[in-house]
């Protein structure tokens, strides 16, 4: 499952960006447009078994997804099940949740 699944796209075209897309050859730009993150109910949450993590320096949702689920591509998951949109919203020392079941977490989050 994609991030980008069920994401808008937004053509830019707008004059101010002529010279630029003449220096990279192109006409327009189709770029993702910006996701709300989902938020998840928190009994919803509380139903999703799950293990907790205590955050360290230097930790990365994608490091911590790769290890625990085998892909980092889903590091949004942790961010979305733990509603923190970027690791920088995450302080050192907080808990977080990570799901145990990755399948029953995406069924949460669709």
């Amino acid at each position: 499952m994609s991030r980008y699944n069920g994401r808008r796209k937004a053509v830019n075209k707008n004059e101010m960006y002529d010279k630029l897309l003449e220096n990279r050859g192109v006409q327009q730009i189709t770029q993702y447009t910006t996701p709300t993150l989902k938020i998840i109910p928190q009994e919803d949450l509380d139903r999703i078994s799950s293990v907790e993590y205590v955050w360290k320096s230097g930790d990365k949702f994608w490091r911590l997804a790769a290890e625990h689920f085998g892909d980092a591509s889903l590091w949004w998951v942790l961010a979305q099940f733990n509603k923190k949109p970027t690791e920088y919203h995450v302080e050192i020392g907080e808990i977080i949740k990570i799901p145990i079941d990755l399948a029953v977490a995406l069924g949460a989050m669709q």
